[in-house]
């Protein structure tokens, strides 16, 4: 089973642009999407009902062309709920919950900390929410799947230039320690399972400098996952050659 996940950055240009051909021609089992900024009425059919996959879709309830999640499946979950049950973060539309036989997966667009303080609390009162909220699922015996756009860089191999960022948002040492904490609870971060001392490695890239063409990015889009799913991880990839967005999609592999 492939699932890939994507910050598309718009959903509405990636599906006018042909990109969602090359996201579809993936094949994935399971695509999760961040940064919709699209409600499901907004989207052409194509894009809202493509064939062989059920669909899903949250946005923001507080303005539009903003946020927003979309989960694709060809297998359809026992249940769907949309957020975490904490009305401040669920109405961004940020968190997709989709229960299957086996594992429950999660579909996050975590907030940005840029912005100001505000911004930046609302970020790590986000993070503890959805950490308790994860670790709630697993206390009930489930098997959890965590993906998205996580928006910090956990590690200075993670990011082009770490000394230059110490003082931006996205690797702050407050952000960075609740990766740490997500790491300790038992989550693995996939790629570094597979991959951990691998540099170079990035999803993100700043499109008004180009950093793409130079490879100067972040690796800030992940999968984690539970142990009891570990073994049955067999892969991942960055597929960096697909474009669309300033982030790249970033596939697993499940047996």
């Amino acid at each position: 089973m492939k699932l890939i996940s994507w910050n598309v950055n718009g959903l509405r240009s990636v599906g006018r642009n042909g990109f969602w051909k090359e996201i579809l021609a993936q094949n994935p089992d399971i695509l999760c999407l961040q940064e919709t900024k699209a409600e499901a009425e907004q989207l052409p059919d194509e894009v809202r009902h493509p064939a062989g996959y059920h669909s899903y879709f949250a946005s923001s309830k507080l303005r539009k062309g903003y946020s927003g999640v979309a989960i694709y499946s060809k297998i359809e979950p026992e249940k769907v709920e949309y957020g975490m049950g904490i009305q401040k973060f669920d109405d961004e539309g940020r968190t997709i919950v989709a229960y299957y036989s086996d594992f429950v997966l999660l579909n996050v667009y975590f907030p940005n900390g840029g912005g100001g303080p505000e911004r930046l609390q609302y970020k790590l009162d986000f993070y503890d929410a959805f950490l308790e909220f994860v670790d709630g699922l697993r206390t009930q015996g489930k098997r959890v799947i965590f993906c998205g756009d996580i928006n910090t860089a956990h590690e200075a191999i993670d990011l082009a230039r770490p000394k230059e960022n110490e003082d931006n948002t996205g690797f702050l040492p407050e952000e960075r320690a609740w990766l740490d904490e997500v790491v300790a609870h038992g989550y693995t971060d996939v790629f570094r399972h597979f991959y951990p001392t691998k540099t170079g490695a990035y999803t993100y890239w700043d499109m008004k400098t180009r950093a793409r063409d130079r490879n100067v990015g972040w690796r800030i889009d992940y999968f984690f996952v539970s142990p009891d799913l570990l073994p049955r991880i067999s892969g991942t990839k960055i597929l960096a050659d697909l474009y669309g967005s300033d982030h790249c999609p970033f596939e697993i592999t499940l047996k």
